[in-house]
Order: structure tokens, then sequence, then C-alpha cells
């Protein structure tokens, strides 16, 4: 997400009280998560792990949780605890603001129909030929296109399931992205689909989701995925264009699924596929390949059999 206007470096330390590496006035334009950031951005990191990401980002300030040596190009801002300080740079520039106190500005097209029982934050856009049937709630600064079709109890611009463990429990990392709904896309019952942290949750051109699907903070879909009832897809998941996904499959964050890959119901996904296969199972695999895994298991009790006999000879 970008800011309003050009900061300072020094203007971001005093924000959150902390020291800095770099020239007082180099520029920052906004703050991002790793996987959208670019140069202006603010990124953050807490952990050694990731240091080496961060600092090799295309962002061009770090939050940082240790003095290190700065890239040629870039600042650093020092803080105890990056997380915190990321979340309150969010509350300064994007603070909350509750729908009954909001000024809305919504653009709607021509042709739109909204049901009076929807719910519509601030500066959202409708296209043309859109219908929002009964109780669906639309979140601040959603996108949506044109002859799009959004079914009853449908919520998007939930905030992202995105926490940090504490000894007194769990800390939320503040959402501000956005969910963006492109045209001719139809989404049935009760779906979810969480807004990004910093950047934007995509639904494709012409995708068709069906009722009671979870979609996760900055996933996007490309054209025309097909995905049926119950699936639940994590954060930053990338479904190429064509995709298709049965019922009750469960694909966990940060992977891609190629185009044209097709997967079966109640497949669990626990890394990213090639496009062009099918696949089913607990880990999702290739038919052909779970096929042989089945086939091998239901020899277990002939072996186990023969193993028998060859203790008894012995």
């Amino acid at each position: 997400m970008k800011f309003s206007k050009t900061y300072l470096l020094s203007e971001i330390a005093a924000i959150i009280n902390c020291n800095y590496t770099g020239d007082a006035s180099f520029p920052v334009l906004g703050m991002n998560e790793i996987h959208v950031v670019t140069p202006g951005d603010i990124v953050f990191v807490d952990h050694p792990k990731y240091y080496d990401k961060a600092l090799q980002s295309a962002a061009t300030i770090v939050l940082i949780n240790k003095q290190v040596d700065c890239p040629e190009g870039k600042a650093l801002l020092i803080s105890d605890d990056p997380f915190r300080d990321f979340n309150k740079l969010t509350q300064y520039f994007f603070p909350f603001s509750a729908f009954a106190k909001a000024e809305v500005t919504n653009l709607i097209g021509e042709n739109s129909h909204i049901h009076p029982s929807a719910v519509i934050g601030r500066n959202v856009e409708i296209g043309s030929n859109t219908i929002i049937h009964a109780n669906v709630s639309i979140g601040d600064r959603s996108v949506i296109g044109n002859n799009v079709i959004i079914h009853s109890g449908t919520v998007l611009g939930g905030d992202a399931f995105y926490y940090k463990r504490r000894p007194e429990g769990y800390d939320k990392l503040l959402s501000n992205g956005r969910v963006v709904i492109e045209d001719h896309v139809e989404l049935g019952a009760n779906c979810t689909v969480d807004r990004g942290v910093t950047g934007d949750t995509t639904i494709g051109y012409g995708s068709k989701i069906d009722n009671q699907v979870q979609i996760g903070h900055d996933t996007v879909l490309g054209k025309h995925v097909l995905i049926a009832s119950q699936t639940g897809i994590a954060g930053c998941v990338v479904v190429e264009d064509e995709v298709t996904i049965w019922g009750q499959v469960g694909i966990t964050s940060g992977i891609t699924i190629g185009k044209k890959a097709v997967i079966s119901a109640k497949s669990g996904v626990s890394k990213s596929l090639e496009g062009n296969n099918h696949y089913f199972g607990v880990p999702a695999d290739k038919f052909r390949s779970k096929y042989k895994e089945i086939a091998s298991i239901k020899k277990i009790p002939e072996i186990l059999d023969l193993l028998k006999k060859l203790e008894k000879s012995s």
C-alpha cells in the first residue's frame, strides 16, 4: 500500500520512535509485505532466517531488529520489535473507521443491483451489470468488476489470518489491503475472501466460486478458475489460469498451482503443483503416482502373510 505523499526516513523513524541508518531525507513511498514490495516501500523482518531475503528484496527501507550492514541505495529502521512497529505505521497511516461513522464514497456502475441488506464499506468500486445479493459484506476499498454475481452471505475483505506468537498470546498483524474481483466472476453463498495485508487478494476474470469457499489474504486466482464447495485456500497462494479445484480441498500458503491443473475432492495440497496434470490424495500427487502408492499399500497384507510363512518354514 502506498502513502498519499512521500515521507522522509526521519519522519517515519519519529512515528515509531526508532533509530535509522541512511540519509534522513531518504524517500519513503509506502509499506508492503515482502512478496509485493517495490522501490520506496518499507518491509519488516524480525528473524535472522529472513534477513537476507528482506535486505535483498525490492524494498528500499527495511524495518529490522538488528543493526546490520545497509545495502547500497537502501535505508534501515532499527526497531526492537518490527512486527509491533509495522502495525503502528498501519494504524498511523490507515486508521480503522467504523462503517456507521464512515463517510461513504462509492462508485457504482450502470444496471448494477445491490440488495438493501448488503453492507458496503468506504471507497468501494462496483462495475456495471453486477448483482449483489442479500447480506453480502464488502470491505473498504474493494474493487468489483462488471457482470459479477455475489450470492447471499458472502464476505469480501475480512482481515488476514496472520498472527505472531507472544508469551501472553497471539499478536495480530493489521490488514489494510484490498479485495479485487475482476469481470464475469461469480461467488457462491457464504464465501469468505480475506483482503491482503498490504496488497490485493484477486479473483481473476471469469472465475466461478461455489458456496462456502475460503480464500486467504494476498492469494491471486487467474482467469477462468473453477472452485467447488468447502475448499480452503491459505494466504499468498497463486492459482494460475483455468485451474479446477473440487470440493473440500485444502491448500497450504505460499505455493503455486500451475495452469490447467485439476485437483480432485478432499485432496491436501502441501507444495506447488505443475500445470496440465490431475492430482488427488493427501498429500496431493499426480494420479499415476498416487495409484502406484495405493497399489503398493494393498500389497502389504500379502507381504506380511508371506513373511509369516517364511518364518514358519525356517
